[in-house]
């Protein structure tokens, strides 16, 4: 079976000494946000290699990776799932990978594993889904980029985080709406590794549009956490930053 396959050509890049090190990195202890994550202690380039050579892997073989209580093992089923996308000609078949990812975003539970992906399928598809001009009124593309109201809405970290790392897909293409509009909606969590994911996508929108970033921070950037903020302005100019931190905009 291909997914034995998969699993012995993985083990040939394991090391237990890094696997310690990756275990620390993704905080897998009591009560952090990895708890009880396994690792092999295979490096993200190693996991592309094995990831492109088993880029035709059926999707039987895929959700027994992407169950597997391996990261790396999720990691590759992901990177499996983002070739294809990328390999595919036919929308049904971007729609297939879409729908499959969707099906399995509990198993996405790492920030690293929604980093790699989503802005590859998820966003890659909302893309695909953009309303031309001359059929504006009859494009779907619009109530379908919903399910990011929904992510983002989620009790789920790991959704809240596709939400808006989902959108660099957009940033890329100069389109910032669906970023803002994420971003004002978490506003208000709670988790770290929301502030700095919100933070790190409103920095890609101002090395496109420094306009457009400094209207939403000049209007939200007092209610923002500290390290959502800090994320955002990093590449500001000094004193500039300095301004936003001080509260003096």
């Amino acid at each position: 079976m291909i997914y034995q396959k998969i699993i012995t050509e993985l083990k040939k890049y394991q090391s237990a000494e890094k696997a310690i090190i990756l275990q620390r990195f993704f905080k897998t202890g009591p009560g952090q946000y990895g708890e009880g994550d396994k690792f092999l202690g295979v490096v993200v380039p190693n996991l592309r290699i094995v990831a492109k050579k088993f880029v035709d892997t059926d999707f039987i073989s895929l959700k027994k990776l992407i169950n597997s209580p391996i990261h790396e093992h999720r990691l590759t089923a992901l990177l499996i799932l983002t070739y294809k996308f990328k390999q595919a000609a036919a929308l049904e078949k971007k729609k297939q990978i879409y729908n499959f990812y969707l099906k399995y975003t509990k198993q996405i539970n790492n920030w690293d594993l929604v980093d790699l992906s989503a802005p590859n399928i998820v966003g890659g598809y909302l893309l695909t889904r953009s309303c031309h001009p001359d059929h504006i009124h009859s494009c779907h593309s619009k109530s379908e980029r919903r399910i990011l109201d929904k992510l983002a809405h989620s009790k789920n970290l790991w959704e809240k985080r596709i939400a808006i790392i989902s959108t660099f897909a957009f940033i890329k293409q100069n389109e910032f709406t669906n970023t803002l509009k994420i971003s004002k909606m978490l506003l208000n969590d709670k988790h770290d590794l929301i502030h700095k994911a919100v933070g790190w996508m409103l920095r890609e929108v101002g090395k496109r549009n420094s306009t457009v970033e400094e209207s939403f921070l000049k209007e939200y950037y007092k209610a923002m956490p500290r390290t959502m903020l800090r994320y955002a302005i990093e590449k500001f100019p000094e004193k500039l930053r300095q301004k936003y931190l001080k509260g003096g905009i």
